[in-house]
């Protein structure tokens, strides 16, 4: 599949106009690169608008990458077993605020020191993640680290 959009440029997009057949199922595509030059191929079974398709999709993205982030590969929220729609309401504020401070933190840290890419050309670690460590680090530490404190606090006062 990659062969089909192998020439795009980042953000250009492809919409294939012929309906491809894929494992047994008819199926239209359409895809682009990001910035980093990795494909976003989308399958479709909808003839119309697979512009428009790309674009949700890569909404959809961003919102399960937050997920992620409030979920397995950050905050761990569902290990609360909150049933109450206040108190989740109250702790999704709080970690709202928590993950734009680590992702701040992230951007911050990765101009002073870039993550690490891994062999596949990958970062070894999100930006998010970056900081989330970052600031685990500091609050675990906080004695050798009050120096630091300020400096990521800082980074709140401009949201």
């Amino acid at each position: 599949m990659k062969s089909l959009f192998y020439e795009l440029k980042p953000y250009e997009l492809r919409v294939i106009r012929k309906c491809q057949f894929i494992c047994g199922h008819k199926l239209y595509l359409a895809g682009t690169r990001n910035q980093d030059g990795e494909y976003i191929i989308v399958a479709t079974q909808d003839k119309a608008s697979k512009q428009d398709n790309v674009e949700i999709y890569l909404k959809r993205w961003g919102i399960e990458t937050l997920f992620g982030c409030l979920k397995s590969k950050g905050f761990n929220f569902e290990d609360t077993h909150m049933v109450d729609p206040e108190k989740i309401s109250k702790l999704l504020s709080l970690l709202t605020i928590a993950f734009c401070w680590a992702h701040l933190t992230g951007e911050w840290l990765a101009n002073i020191k870039p993550i690490k890419i891994k062999k596949h050309q990958r970062p070894a670690r999100s930006i998010f993640r970056y900081g989330l460590d970052y600031l685990k680090n500091i609050f675990f530490n906080i004695g050798d680290n009050f120096k630091e404190l300020f400096e990521v606090v800082k980074l709140l006062s401009c949201t």
